[in-house]
């Protein structure tokens, strides 16, 4: 190692994350050499001994071997330049009321499964509970190797149909709500925020069900004038790491305001014209008259819908990746 390495601790911190996302793959594959292993060696015993425990015992291992290499076929169509990052991810209720605010708290559920199930720990910074039922905005951290490449499938409209559980009279409903997807930046990414251009606010914070009342203003509302980008956050008790959590927020909206308005500018002089316009409707989800998910980018569709529901979204996610790769 270079005897200055440490002599920029932040350029050395830079250069170790950098390792780390490279070393993380090649362990990956190293492990599902060392499950292929563990197979082979479980399935010579079984045939050895006539054990059929240890003969599904092998069978077991091979369907882990299974998940982990759909999970590596995945990563490998990761090409965007955050994609590795980990991810801020924003529900907003559409119009609609109390249903439109349940259909953003099912959303959230859902993600939260997903998470659970690609053992990526969340963190809740801002809700805003609905009126009556649900939620009527909720942003949350992801954290987790390539968590905003897989999760930038999701950005768009998500519709849902149902029979309302708030209409007395058993009508069909149609809701939406909105996911927006950002990455978190790495630190070395700049992006100039001038003190005049901001508005911070505090406030109370609150949670669902008047739970985790702050008795201080410790939430922070930060708002950019110029651009009018409005993030707030709530999840700390200290108002110091609320503001820090909001400007962290902020900075990596404003550098993906400035990536859309430059692929914009490309677009027009190119004269390509975007299939998929921010705030279009990417998913429906109808529970009544029939029961289907389908994604309206790439046709994929599933009828268990309560397996989507409960976060089963690699199918979608993969269809994603696969149709934006053919695109190129």
């Amino acid at each position: 190692m270079n005897p200055d390495f440490w002599t920029d601790p932040d350029k050395a911190r830079q250069t170790q994350i950098a390792i780390g996302r490279l070393q993380d793959p090649i362990d990956g594959w190293q492990s599902c050499y060392n499950i292929v292993e563990d197979a082979e060696i479980l399935l010579e015993l079984a045939h050895e001994e006539g054990d059929a425990d240890t003969e599904q015992e092998a069978a077991d291992t091979v369907a882990i071997l299974g998940k982990r290499l759909e999970s590596f076929e995945l990563e490998c169509m990761f090409s965007g330049e955050h994609d590795t990052n980990h991810a801020m991810l924003t529900i907003h209720a559409g119009a609609g009321g109390t249903e439109a605010q349940d259909w953003t708290d099912i959303l959230l559920r859902m993600y939260l499964r997903w998470c659970e199930k690609k053992d990526f720990p969340t963190d809740i910074l801002d809700l805003q509970p609905g009126d009556e039922a649900g939620v009527k905005s909720v942003t949350m951290m992801i954290k987790g190797r390539c968590a905003y490449g897989y999760l930038r499938s999701e950005m768009g409209i998500h519709r849902l149909v149902r029979i309302s559980p708030f209409d007395a009279s058993g009508r069909r409903h149609t809701s939406f709500a909105s996911v927006f997807v950002f990455p978190e930046l790495d630190d070395d990414i700049e992006v100039e925020i001038l003190d005049k251009d901001l508005r911070i606010d505090t406030y109370r914070a609150s949670g669902a069900g008047g739970q985790h009342i702050n008795k201080t203003s410790s939430a922070i509302r930060i708002t950019h004038i110029p651009t009018n980008i409005v993030v707030q956050c709530q999840n700390e008790r200290s108002q110091h790491r609320n503001k820090d959590t909001a400007m962290k927020m902020l900075k990596t909206r404003l550098y993906e305001r400035e990536q859309e308005l430059q692929k914009e500018q490309h677009d027009q002089i190119s004269g390509e014209k975007k299939e998929i316009a921010w705030g279009s409707q990417i998913r429906s989800y109808v529970m009544q008259p029939y029961r289907l998910v389908k994604d309206h980018r790439t046709n994929q569709e599933s009828g268990n819908v309560d397996a989507v529901m409960d976060g089963n979204l690699d199918p979608f996610i993969k269809a994603y990746l696969l149709w934006q790769g053919n695109k190129k």
